[in-house]
């Protein structure tokens, strides 16, 4: 389970154990001669080829393996392979900036007014600008007489917003934190304990955005001819044209593995996903599906990816032409993350939701801390926060379905907190399955759009849905059944 604690303020989240729990397991059937043993393994190699390797082993109680023509006699075995993450994603043992000691989660939560916020903001500016200067003095001194400690009106509204929420941010936190370091999950001395790297192989990236951009030029499908669906069997190889224009699913019991140019990806058991743009959608509406929950990670605009060129974004517009009134059943849950930028939140709730027919019901905040039970990043830092916000709202409709489909279910609370040690791969976000399943019935049709993962029970869109599914990503465990 990924919930780890769950106390009135919110809840623990164990992400690494919920992505081991989805159920990673392949069967694979071979040919078991006495005491010959085929075993079949997949290991990564630089060029993010995944490649099979066969290892042939004798007991010695069934004498030598048999040479070339001799009649052997054998048995079906199936060996059951199984992929775990790999946890060194996971292993954030330090925050990325330290706190001053007086700002340590540890110390309580004192007091602070907007105005020394405001100065503990600068004290931080002014910190970076010298260590900015030590790199480049002319840079920093440009910096500096650009800034003079100057608040524009988006820091402005990022520092009276984070005065209203933090409280609650903090002494939550405190509270899960220390059920954590009691059970064991945290542990106050991992800095010492851990040695490992958390270095991303930049082979991974595999190019799923690019490869959208490039299904726009195949030749129109017939929508009439073309299946809405395709159905995972045991094929592993599949044409780029059908899994970028349909919906494919893993109806099965056990993970399957698919390869994409070149690449193997794994598919969770009983999942399905759309790899496409957002000029691409028809497919996920010819699935006929409707959601009772949809959750949304737009690519927010922002002045570091516009920078990095890294990540593509989205206007306001664009997202609000996203058809989730089109996929949305009765009283669905939308829940939206959101950027720290104040003009996204209000965007949200002020346009985006009033626009889907959605009622903003809840703001709930995600915190990242460090295996130690540490903030990521110092509470009150003017630039990055170690918290981001969902918004929870629910679609309007027909009032006698809707108290239908709240029977057994608690109403949405206003505020909570999902805790927990951050992926160090980025945008890879906590769970949710676990935090909503209180106010959501069970079995119920589950969507997350702008997904890079997968998960079972959920259908997942977007143009780099497959890209925390990559083989290199999981370690490959094996054991014979």
């Amino acid at each position: 389970m990924s919930v780890v604690h769950r106390l009135t303020a919110g809840w623990l989240v164990d992400h690494l154990s919920f992505i081991n729990q989805c159920g990673y397991e392949i069967c694979d059937s071979f040919a078991y001669s006495g005491g010959v043993t085929l075993n079949t393994s997949v290991t990564s190699t630089g060029d993010c080829h995944a490649t099979s390797t066969f290892a042939a082993t004798s007991s010695s109680r069934d004498g030598p393996i048999p040479g070339p023509g001799d009649v052997i006699e054998t048995e079906s075995k199936t060996a059951k392979m199984r992929y775990v993450f790999r946890e060194e994603f996971f292993d954030v043992s330090k925050p990325h900036i330290a706190a001053a000691p007086e700002e340590q989660l540890w110390q309580g939560c004192p007091e602070v007014s907007l105005t020394e916020i405001k100065a503990s903001s600068n004290r931080e500016e002014h910190q970076e600008g010298t260590k900015s200067g030590i790199r480049d003095s002319v840079a920093s001194a440009r910096k500096k007489r650009k800034r003079k400690c100057v608040f524009n009106q988006g820091e402005l509204d990022a520092l009276e917003y984070h005065s209203k929420v933090r409280n609650l941010v903090w002494e939550g936190t405190l509270h899960l934190v220390q059920e954590g370091l009691k059970s064991g999950f945290l542990h106050r001395n991992t800095a010492e304990l851990s040695c490992r790297k958390n270095v991303v192989p930049g082979h991974i990236s595999c190019g799923l955005a690019e490869l959208c951009e490039m299904a726009k030029q195949f030749p129109a499908v017939n929508e009439s001819d073309h299946q809405a669906v395709h159905v995972l069997d045991d094929e592993t190889s599949i044409p780029e044209q059908d899994l970028l224009s349909c919906v494919t699913e893993n109806s099965s019991n056990s993970a399957k593995i698919v390869v994409l140019m070149g690449q193997k990806y794994l598919v969770p058991p009983k999942s399905s996903f759309l790899l496409s743009d957002i000029s691409c959608l028809q497919p996920l509406l010819s699935y006929k599906k409707k959601y009772d929950v949809i959750v949304i990670d737009p690519p927010w605009e922002n002045k570091s990816v516009k920078r990095s060129n890294r990540y593509s974004h989205l206007s306001s517009w664009q997202i609000k032409q996203i058809p989730v009134p089109a996929l949305a059943a009765p009283n669905c849950l939308v829940v939206t993350w959101v950027t720290n930028r104040q003009k996204h939140l209000r965007f949200v709730k002020d346009e985006l939701y009033p626009y889907w027919s959605v009622k903003t019901l809840a703001e709930w905040h995600w915190v990242k801390i460090t295996r130690a039970g540490e903030f990521v990043l110092p509470l009150d830092s003017l630039h990055k926060k170690p918290y981001e916000v969902l918004v929870l709202g629910r679609v309007r409709g027909d009032v006698k379905e809707t108290l239908r489909k709240s029977e057994d279910v608690l109403p949405i609370p206003e505020h909570k907190l999902i805790v927990s040690i951050p992926c160090s791969l980025h945008s890879h976000k906590p769970p949710l399955t676990g935090v909503l399943a209180d106010f959501i019935k069970p079995d119920v049709e589950c969507l997350e759009l702008f997904a890079r993962n997968l998960q079972p029970g959920w259908t997942s869109w977007g143009n780099e849905v497959l890209k925390f599914q990559h083989i290199d990503y999981f370690t490959l465990l094996q054991n014979e059944t």
